[in-house]
């Protein structure tokens, strides 16, 4: 709280600079002024961080690739954001006042200037919001939001994706309360509420409720799988760590793939993207409640040997594993198809894909992950790849 009036004032100075931005032109002589305004703030005491990510952002304004509704947008939601969370102390307060700050503030400047985009303005925040739960305490935290932030607003505008403007609000709502309850049970840390309330507003404004509710049931299937049998698991030292709350890295490294078949399926419509979806999450799904109930089914043997291995090792199978993963992935098709999501063949598609993709989990696990080459969220990341594309490939091959 010591820098609050220091940073108090860079905020205020960099607001003014927003509303003066529409009058300063070209673009690159606003861009100097932010720039060299930023050099003079660098050699005050704890803005250090500020004016780095001020002077950036400007940068990209100045050289063309940030529209002037991006930059003012950005600045507003990161400035005043931080300011109205330093204001209300921590925890998930501080977050509701950041929330506050940040949207009310990026919504004034981007009706200022005359181009509100409620997508975006809700994106930006939620992107803002969950770059601040995970760099929590990092000195260099700030002027990582706001380059974040930029480039997301940036994307966005240029996809111009047209949105009916209470469906984006009813989206907000549903993911952040999941979010949120989520958090209130123990089942996602604060990354996991907002990074999971992103995913869900991208779900259900590029595709539809439904794929939502798909991605909501992998992650019940998933919380309650690790809590099966959980003192067992914890007496043999193979539980989830935190009782199994899920972070962002959970949440990205499970749902980006399904994620971006999403948002692919709103911009051109094709069905193909719908199985690359549903063969990722039933991957997911598949992987999650094999290796959290299979641990349980005896002895495992190493999917590349076929030798018998300690309880928890990376590549680790067991019949009552492989069995979980079929019927994992049988209730994510199963789900799919019943929303009209997938046909009937494509439903069986991705029963398979699920069920390989979480065998292409092992084989990863066994060899990169046991390496050391990569961690277990870089093995789910190219294990529901792998089940992903193993549906499109089978769904072009025979549909």
């Amino acid at each position: 709280m010591q820098n609050q009036p220091r940073l108090l004032a860079a905020t205020l100075i960099a607001i003014l600079g927003v509303l003066v931005s529409p009058f300063i032109q070209p673009a690159w002589l606003f861009a100097l002024f932010v720039i060299s305004f930023s050099a003079v703030l660098y050699l005050i005491q704890g803005t250090r961080y500020v004016s780095l990510a001020l002077g950036a952002t400007a940068l990209l304004y100045g050289i063309g690739i940030l529209p002037l509704v991006a930059f003012g947008a950005t600045v507003a939601i990161v400035t005043l954001g931080e300011l109205a969370y330093r204001a209300a102390g921590e925890g998930i307060r501080a977050y509701l006042h950041y929330t506050g700050g940040a949207f009310a503030g990026a919504l004034l400047v981007m009706a200022y200037l005359g181009s509100i985009e409620p997508l975006v303005l809700i994106i930006g925040v939620l992107v803002a919001l969950m770059l601040r739960s995970i760099l929590e305490g990092r000195e260099d935290a700030y002027m990582i939001i706001m380059l974040g932030v930029a480039m997301t607003i940036f994307l966005f505008i240029e996809l111009d994706f047209q949105v009916d403007i209470l469906l984006l609000f009813l989206a907000a709502t549903i993911a952040l309360v999941f979010g949120y309850s989520s958090f209130r049970i123990g089942a996602a840390d604060l990354s996991g509420l907002f990074s999971g309330a992103l995913i869900g507003v991208l779900l259900i404004v590029f595709a539809d409720v439904h794929w939502f509710l798909v991605m909501l049931a992998f992650f019940i299937i998933g919380s309650a799988s690790t809590r099966f049998q959980y003192a067992r698991k914890k007496a043999m030292g193979v539980e989830q760590e935190r009782g199994g709350a899920r972070g962002y890295k959970n949440a990205f490294s499970n749902g980006l793939v399904g994620t971006g078949a999403a948002v692919i399926f709103g911009l051109t419509g094709d069905p193909i993207w719908a199985a690359l979806f549903v063969g990722s999450i039933a991957t997911a799904t598949a992987d999650t409640v094999a290796s959290e109930i299979g641990v349980t089914g005896g002895r495992p043997i190493m999917i590349t040997t076929l030798k018998p291995v300690p309880e928890g090792t990376n590549g680790g199978i067991t019949v009552r594993g492989e069995a979980a993963s079929l019927l994992g992935s049988f209730i994510i098709a199963g789900i799919a198809f019943g929303f009209q999501i997938i046909s009937l063949p494509v439903f069986f598609i991705c029963l398979l894909a699920g069920f390989l993709g979480t065998n292409i989990d092992s084989v990863i696990g066994a060899t990169l992950e046991n390496r050391g080459l990569i961690g277990n969220a870089g093995t789910n990341l190219l294990a529901t790849f792998g089940g992903g594309v193993s549906a499109v490939v089978l769904v072009l091959l025979l549909v």
